[in-house]
């Protein structure tokens, strides 16, 4: 049985009932995958590239990750912070830490991924979305992939796109506002975890693999967000 390990923070850690309606990528991602994938979401609130290698979390996923197995790795939302543990630099420290997940995975013959962090839903007072919470982070991690022959799914493009199709009111029921307009409800969790896997597809074997055979749902048919 192929396991994927998904490393990220709180938009994609796996959510009890404590803190119900906010739902991960790695539950949404749930709906899509085959039954002899198994999903193992190390992903924890508040953590960046930085934190979590600290913390000894990617220390855990080495030791129990296996050939033909996926590492997952989607970090920005807090590699963005000013606070020493977990602030990266996105060309120099967050590219840096990047490459010791991606080392993590093929020392034990699994396959990596990189994935970009979902948009923040940010409107102005006319209902215009904007673009580009995420800051130089995105673009390093999608050249880190490019210099390391690393497939990259960029999340941050494809959401963006989307909440400015959307728009204003329509994107609220996908995010966990008025409480933020960062976290996701399920709605959301298993529409963008639809995104992600769109992408999956894309890359082909060993990555399509993962998914279930039928197409992906009817409410992300036709949708062109690339």
């Amino acid at each position: 049985m192929a396991a994927i390990y998904y490393a990220g923070d709180s938009t994609v850690k796996y959510n009890k009932i404590s803190t119900y309606p906010q739902t991960g990528i790695s539950q949404g991602l749930l709906w899509y995958l085959r039954d002899s994938v198994e999903m193992r979401s190390y992903a924890q609130n508040g953590r960046s590239t930085r934190s979590f290698i600290h913390e000894g979390r990617l220390a855990l996923i080495e030791k129990e990750i296996k050939k033909g197995d996926f590492l997952f790795v989607q970090f920005g939302h807090n590699d963005e912070k000013p606070d020493l543990e977990r602030h990266t630099e996105p060309d120099t420290t967050f590219s840096e830490n990047l490459l010791l997940f991606i080392e993590a995975a093929r020392a034990k013959g699994a396959h990596p991924l990189l994935i970009t962090p979902i948009a923040r839903r940010h409107f102005n007072e006319k209902g215009v979305f904007l673009p580009g919470s995420h800051g130089a982070y995105p673009e390093a991690m999608k050249r880190t992939g490019e210099r390391a022959g690393v497939p990259v799914i960029d999340l941050t493009t494809i959401t963006e796109q989307y909440l400015a199709v959307v728009g204003d009111l329509a994107s609220k029921a996908y995010f966990m506002w008025p409480k933020d307009d960062t976290h996701l409800k399920p709605e959301g969790a298993v529409l963008i975890a639809g995104f992600l896997c769109q992408e999956l597809k894309k890359l082909g074997s060993p990555y399509a693999d993962l998914l279930e055979e039928e197409e992906i749902t009817k409410e992300n048919e036709g949708l062109d967000v690339s």
